[in-house]
């Protein structure tokens, strides 16, 4: 692709894996922009940042321009219009080589700002562009937008596609209900989460799950149990689990970082939900049955919360351009739309605290966590 002289342009990516409402705050972007008149044209780079690196971009003002239509479409339309990629950048300490060739990249396209549309792996590599950018004297500046169904990046109240994700896992719990108290039995549903248990907690709450089981708080497979049998003598011939899939054992948590991951790879299992199954049955004899979502709980069309709030972000991450607000990420606080310094998100991971008002309010409504 080539470019014509003096433009002052933008450049898009998405990354990581998708969510029902994240080509909403692409449409804000690039209406964002348009709507400012500061720049030509925004260009968007397939399969994240790889399309960067092979350089293999789409001119998307040309294409809003030709197709005005387009734009309205986008924002209702789920998954990831730009594709995504999991490529994770080396640190420019270790190895400068890629960063050299996207600035170049950055030139050749005469980009002055680069938005990155990416959940928790993203964070690492729109602040090493950050950073190499200040190191070498470059103007190119970069803006976050953080979207996850997980709902674990540090510095905002809610991603979006948290809320999408949360409904459908919701459903599910929903739909196992009947099946689980014809049968009499006891029925797990394992939701995403490897490292957090936002979605699990709230799905887990809102259908109205007995146990819950989420990373970050350790479960006892003998208290998990003892609900189960507690349940039953109260005549209730049913139980339902929401476990995240990075739930773990009291025992497993216990060990050291090398031992632990060692530990969950040697598990016989599938995952974690079917091990606790065994488990279940082994102690009760009530016979347990695993459900998986999966990639379900990425697709199908956003809900209109997630609509307005990914909007809201990418109408916000133009704005912070056309104020020359730089180096940040687009967050709710408190809901308003905010900007938050990449620098203070660093390396953090937003975790559901143990003694969150959410958590409170299950353990109040008889939930059990397994402790």
């Amino acid at each position: 692709m080539s470019t014509m002289q003096h433009e002052r342009n933008c450049m898009v990516a998405q990354s990581g894996g998708p969510t029902v409402a994240i080509n909403a705050s692409l449409a804000g972007v690039i209406d964002g922009v348009s709507a400012s008149s500061m720049y030509d044209t925004v260009y968007g780079s397939l399969n994240g940042i790889t399309g960067i690196l092979n350089d293999d971009l789409l001119n998307l003002t040309e294409l809003m321009d030709g197709h005005p239509e387009y734009l309205s479409r986008l924002a209702q339309t789920p998954a990831m219009y730009l594709g995504s990629c999991r490529y994770k950048l080396p640190h420019y300490l270790d190895d400068d080589s890629p960063y050299v060739f996207i600035f170049k990249q950055f030139e050749t396209y005469q980009t002055e700002v680069f938005y990155n549309i990416g959940g928790i792996d993203s964070k690492d590599t729109v602040l090493s562009l950050s950073e190499y950018g200040e190191r070498i004297g470059r103007s190119v500046r970069i803006i976050r937008i953080p979207k996850t169904i997980d709902n674990d990046i540090y510095g905002t109240d809610m991603t979006f596609g948290f809320q999408s994700a949360v409904d459908i896992a919701t459903n599910a719990i929903d739909c196992i209900h009947t099946t689980a108290a014809s049968h009499g039995r006891v029925f797990i549903v394992e939701l995403m989460g490897h490292k957090v248990g936002w979605l699990t907690l709230y799905a887990g709450i809102a259908g109205g799950a007995d146990i819950i089981l989420i990373p970050e708080i350790p479960y006892d497979i003998n208290s998990v149990v003892k609900t189960i049998k507690s349940r039953t003598a109260g005549g209730k011939n049913f139980s339902i689990l929401a476990v995240a899939e990075g739930a773990i054992s009291k025992e497993i948590a216990a060990l050291p970082k090398k031992q632990r991951k060692a530990a969950v790879a040697e598990m016989k299992y599938p995952s974690i939900s079917y091990q606790i199954a065994h488990d279940i049955e082994e102690a009760t004899g009530q016979e347990t049955r695993v459900t998986v979502p999966g990639h379900f709980q990425r697709g199908g069309s956003p809900d209109a919360y997630d609509r307005v709030i990914s909007t809201r972000f990418g109408v916000k991450a133009a704005e912070l351009i056309i104020n020359k607000d730089y180096g940040k990420m687009v967050a709710l606080v408190n809901n308003k739309v905010v900007a938050v310094p990449l620098k203070d998100i660093a390396g953090k991971l937003k975790s559901v605290p143990k003694d969150s008002e959410v958590v409170e309010t299950a353990r109040k409504m008889g939930i059990s966590f397994g402790e």
